[in-house]
């Protein structure tokens, strides 16, 4: 499958890669740059902030994805080389990533079926087929059959012990694994951190619920993001209960907003609307691509964090804002030099609807 080009250009400034969380750099979670787009133009705040652009009755739908520790160094034929182990297929049959050892950027391109990864602890893994095509020559994911024994049974509980958060090179060192966790995250799954939800704090969640805002939770687990341009996500698991799906639909009933925390709650929503614009319950996996040749049908706002030029995450914000109101934030953004990944600033973009 080929995705379109987003309409959104923009060339980053040298040093807008946020390098470490904001804490680190004494900038309190809730405290990072939130930039608030709406037609009518653009203003600037901190995270802290966001309840003041909200509305007693609107409906903030979370992800309660935690993070794993996905990273793991492995042996090819006696070389380092690192695991990221992105989406469980089953138990022990995994979609992964295989990486050049230390910050080497990329992922390697010369994998073959039926190669064996020796991992630590006498684990290790056998490849399977590229994924989600079999057949691939070079592709960046595989399927492999996750060979563990002992106490570390199952595949999570073998992370838990011997991995690590998954680091790209705009972040110099490894951090704990609580940096990379949403106040919201409850079930275990996701290969990274759904990043969107990082800056709202326990004392933020309060303050919004007091006011009126109203608080919901899908679940997806979010596999690894380091797609190349153009390149389409991957099927990921969710879940919509049927309490959101309710509230989803009462909210609008009432005149409300749906507004997602990140492009993992848009794509879950999205799954669970049908033709009407209704929410309904729903479960299992989605390959849905929201981009704007398939408009939004439930989310009405985005909290975002910011994407790299030629992701596939910015045909998903076009979709939700419009690619007018998207391109406008991403160039003030630059111009105001906000921080970019998942320790960066973040976005409230609120299309006239």
């Amino acid at each position: 499958m080929t995705l379109a080009r987003p309409r959104t250009h923009f060339h980053r400034r040298p040093g807008s890669d946020a390098t470490q969380p904001p804490e680190a750099r004494g900038v309190a979670r809730d405290a990072v740059k939130l930039l608030v787009a709406r037609p009518d133009g653009i203003s600037h705040a901190i995270f802290g902030d966001l309840g003041d652009y909200l509305r007693p009755g609107d409906l903030l739908v979370v992800n309660n994805s935690a993070t794993m520790p996905a990273a793991v160094d492995g042996h090819r034929a006696g070389r380092p080389i690192v695991v990221h182990f992105s989406t469980a297929r089953a138990e022990k049959l995994w979609v992964v990533e295989l990486r050049p050892a230390a910050n080497a950027t990329g992922h390697l391109t010369d994998i073959g079926p039926g190669e064996r990864i020796e991992l630590p602890g006498g684990a290790a893994i056998v490849i399977g087929s590229s994924y989600p095509e079999p057949g691939f020559e070079g592709g960046r994911l595989w399927t492999a059959r996750v060979v563990v024994e002992g106490p570390e049974h199952s595949v999570v509980s073998y992370l838990a012990r011997y991995g690590r958060p998954i680091r790209y090179s705009h972040v110099p060192r490894q951090w704990p694994l609580r940096y990379y966790q949403t106040v919201f995250a409850q079930r275990v799954g996701s290969a990274e951190m759904p990043s969107a939800a990082r800056p709202f704090s326990t004392e933020l969640v309060t303050a919004l619920v007091a006011g009126g805002v109203v608080i919901a939770p899908i679940t997806l687990h979010a596999g690894v993001s380091s797609a190349e341009a153009g390149e389409p996500p991957t099927p990921e698991l969710f879940e919509v209960p049927p309490a959101t799906a309710r509230l989803v639909n009462s909210t609008h009933a009432a005149g409300g907003r749906v507004i997602a925390v990140g492009t993992t709650v848009t794509r879950a929503l999205e799954s669970a609307a049908n033709a009407d614009g209704m929410a309904r319950q729903a479960a299992g996996w989605t390959d849905l691509v929201v981009d704007p040749a398939h408009p939004c049908r439930v989310v009405d706002g985005l909290i975002t964090g910011w994407h790299d030029a030629g992701a596939s995450h910015l045909l998903l914000l076009e979709a939700v804002a419009g690619p007018d109101l998207v391109a406008a934030a991403y160039c003030e953004a630059v111009d105001r030099g906000y921080l970019w990944h998942e320790f960066g600033d973040s976005a409230l973009l609120l299309p006239d609807r």
